[in-house]
């Protein structure tokens, strides 16, 4: 293999691509560079770290390889294999959902069908997440002081606007997550097996997801992957909304004045907590 660039040939690099001699202009193309690297370094580990998890190597195994905690990686990498799981998935099955979230997720198809939408949208999901007063999210949105009316609300007014999701209405053959953080075999807290997942696959004549909502399932998923957890529930729900800025739903949290990171740490706030579901 072809020894990697020495420091003094960067320096070089930095030197050369640097808008003037000035050490402030030199140290911003330094970090660009920095930055290109970081990103050239992160694919190519994630692009082997991918061929492992489809090889059915354990994230164990991995982080073992790669001298680090098994957190770490599924921190770091995350996103892309969240991406592959969605690629690899043909149907939503819904099996590593918990039964809470599962429910959110008939509840947010039966809130569409209720406000006349021919998709589930994001913010029919973030409707959804109230349907379980119980759950992790439903106690971080009453902490954040987001509220039902509020929600609602917001709907009313990005229909008003046409500021709902339907500019990223679903797109044929596009696939929902199978929701499978971890391989087959690893442990499932009790309570979230398969049984009654098909509960929220959707039924013949159901309206689909909009490419909004398939992005939040599929970003609940890395968030579920980033906190080292192998089934997702509904805080991972919630968090996921957070992610794609241009959502009805993330726009009308944000509106409310609920940010992602206050959202996370109550999430990790009330996981610390004993006996709570999700």
């Amino acid at each position: 293999m072809a020894p990697p660039p020495t420091l003094q040939e960067l320096i070089d690099t930095v030197r050369q691509d640097a808008s003037s001699d000035e050490p402030l202009d030199q140290l911003v193309a330094a970090a660009a560079a920095a930055s290109q690297l970081e990103e050239t370094t992160d694919a190519l580990l994630g692009h082997f770290v991918d061929r492992c998890r489809r090889d059915g190597r354990s994230w164990t195994e991995i982080s073992a390889a790669l001298g680090v905690t098994k957190q770490a990686v599924h921190k770091r990498f995350a996103g892309s294999v969240a991406a592959h799981i969605v690629a690899a998935s043909p149907s939503p099955t819904f099996e590593r959902f918990t039964d809470r979230a599962r429910h959110v997720i008939v509840d947010a198809r039966q809130q569409a069908v209720g406000l006349g939408d021919d998709f589930v949208g994001s913010e029919h999901l973030l409707l959804g997440l109230y349907s379980e007063p119980a759950g992790l999210a439903a106690r971080v949105l009453a902490a954040m002081d987001v509220s039902l009316d509020t929600v609602r609300a917001g709907i009313a007014a990005g229909a008003r606007t046409a500021g709902t999701d339907a500019s990223q209405s679903s797109a044929a053959g596009e696939p929902v997550p199978a929701s499978e953080p971890g391989p087959a075999g690893e442990p499932v807290p009790a309570g979230d097996t398969a049984p009654g997942a098909s509960a929220a696959a959707a039924a013949p004549g159901s309206p689909p997801f909009s490419i909004a909502a398939k992005l939040a399932l599929r970003d609940a998923l890395t968030v579920a992957l980033e906190l080292s957890h192998n089934y997702i529930g509904t805080e991972h729900l919630l968090l996921g909304l957070f992610r794609n800025p241009e959502s009805l739903a993330a726009e009308i949290l944000r509106d409310a004045g609920a940010l992602e990171a206050t959202a996370r740490a109550h999430v990790t706030d009330l996981l610390r907590r004993p006996a709570l579901g999700a």
